[in-house]
This record gives structure tokens, sequence and C-alpha cells, in this order.
């Protein structure tokens, strides 16, 4: 009987022995980390610049008017942060809080050798690299005297420059046309 609880014994202890050395191996294997790797996007700053052929502010509280008067207003974007983009402009005629169409009023001088009009917007045709000014969109309004009549005594001309702005790293363009980089918000 000596020698079966000694073969009990041997084989107990070998069963211990598998069994802590199988755990040892299954946490080996199951051991989990975890990495966080942090991702900054950058983001798009721009100014525009109104002004005056004489360089100063364009006035906020606007300018009066007479039919046939042509106003000095030189519009750029200048470019805020530390990526390049590309970039767009809306006009926005108005009077009175209702919305124009362009020729109900105004005439403008857009500067078509650097920007180019694509479904009602000006895209400037580059790209504006950090600390960058555009060339003018324009720099004057004429009030076309033809179409600004009596109905208009007492009443507010608005022209509202609104821009847009998509990063160009990493966004590719067709055929040169800044109008089709991708991520341009929709309106």
């Amino acid at each position: 009987m000596g020698k079966i609880k000694m073969k009990i014994s041997v084989i107990a202890l070998v069963a211990v022995l598998l069994t802590v050395m199988s755990q040892a191996t299954l946490a080996y294997y199951q051991t989990v980390g975890k990495a966080t790797n942090v991702v900054t996007s950058g983001n798009i700053q721009f100014m525009i610049h109104e002004k005056t052929d004489q360089g100063t502010e364009f006035p906020k509280e606007g300018v009066y008017i007479v039919p046939g008067d042509i106003v000095s207003k030189q519009v750029s974007i200048e470019n805020d942060c530390a990526h390049p983009f590309y970039l767009r402009v809306k006009i926005v005629y108005g009077v009175n809080s209702q919305e124009l169409s362009a020729e109900d009023c105004f005439k403008l001088n857009i500067n078509e050798e650097h920007w180019e009009l694509h479904d009602g917007w000006y895209y400037y045709k580059g790209i504006v690299s950090p600390g960058e000014t555009t060339p003018n969109v324009f720099s004057h309004v004429e009030m076309v005297g033809s179409k600004i009549d009596n109905s208009y005594i007492g009443k507010t001309l608005t022209l509202t420059v609104n821009a847009q702005a998509v990063q160009s790293e990493n966004n590719p363009i067709s055929n040169g046309n800044t109008y089709t980089a991708s991520g341009w918000p929709a309106e």
C-alpha cells in the first residue's frame, strides 16, 4: 500500500505542477496592454479685411450713397493660422434685410485674375499660405443709378462678404480648380 500512496502522491504532485504551469502559460497568452494615442486636428482661421482706397478700415456704420456713386471697398482675406488652405467667398446683396440679386443695385469689379466664379461662390485660384493675404476680391462698388430709384430712399443697402476655407494639406484638386477640393461646407 505504501507504493500505491507514493504513486498517488507523485501523480497528485504532477497534476498540481501541470495546473500551475498551465495557468502561468494562460496568463502569459492573455496579457492585455493599452496604448492611448492623441491626435489633434488643426484648425483654420482667417480674417476678412475691408479697406478703402486710402488704406483705412471701411466704416462699420457704412457710407451714405446716391445713385451712380462708386464706393471704394477693398476686400481681402488673411490666413491667420499655421495651415495653408483653399478659400471661397460669397457676396450677398440686400436691402432692409431682404436679399437682392447683384444686378438690382450693385456692380462690382471682381478680380478675375485671382478669383473664379463657380456655383455662386468666388474661389481663390491658389493656396493661401500661413500669414498670407489674398489679392482683393474686388476694390470698389458702383451703385447702379438706373436701378436705384425713389423706392430706395431711406432704405439700407447691404453688401455682405461670407468666406469659407478648407485645408489644402492632403486635399488634392482637379485641373487646378480649387472648387474641386473636398470638405467645402454645405450652404
